[in-house]
């Protein structure tokens, strides 16, 4: 019997979430799936500079589970760019560590820790804010106590 995945910590949502060449249908292209975990090991070991080990604590996962990870997230970036696919970023088995939020009066983009209750604009004051983790489906294990899981009215494809 296969042992369930534990779930992986991941720093914040991407504020994009799919991508395609210019000009082409997405119905007219093949699609590559990276989960949120894969983004993650991208975002810390190709951008951030991390190595396999440093980055591997960071998500709460061992250095090997890590170093497959990344791999299979370098051959789907690969063969996105490669064959012009449609590349779709969801899915996993992830808890965010923060929020990317935007204030939908002022456009003021900044981050929150998921386990901030009070959601308010730090430019303006607003309360109208949008939640990008729940487009992905997270929130309601880590919002508990915010009553409301899409604040702000988010804009999710469901």
């Amino acid at each position: 019997m296969v042992r369930p995945k534990r779930n992986r910590w991941v720093g914040r949502p991407p504020e994009f979430n799919e991508f395609k060449p210019v000009g082409v249908p997405a119905s007219q292209l093949g699609t590559v799936n990276l989960t949120l975990d894969e983004y993650e090991a991208i975002r810390l070991a190709d951008l951030e500079g991390m190595d396999h080990a440093s980055a591997a604590e960071k998500m709460g996962i061992s250095r090997p589970t890590f170093s497959r990870l990344i791999e299979s997230a370098r051959k789907k970036v690969a063969e996105f760019l490669i064959t012009g696919a449609h590349l779709i970023i969801q899915g996993g088995s992830i808890h965010f560590k923060r929020n990317r939020c935007i204030c939908v009066d002022c456009g003021e983009r900044y981050f929150v820790d998921m386990s901030d209750k009070s959601l308010i604009c730090p430019n303006c004051g607003s309360r109208h804010i949008r939640e990008f983790a729940g487009r992905f489906g997270h929130g309601e294990c880590c919002n508990q106590g915010r009553g409301r899981r899409n604040r702000g009215g988010n804009n999710a494809k469901r």
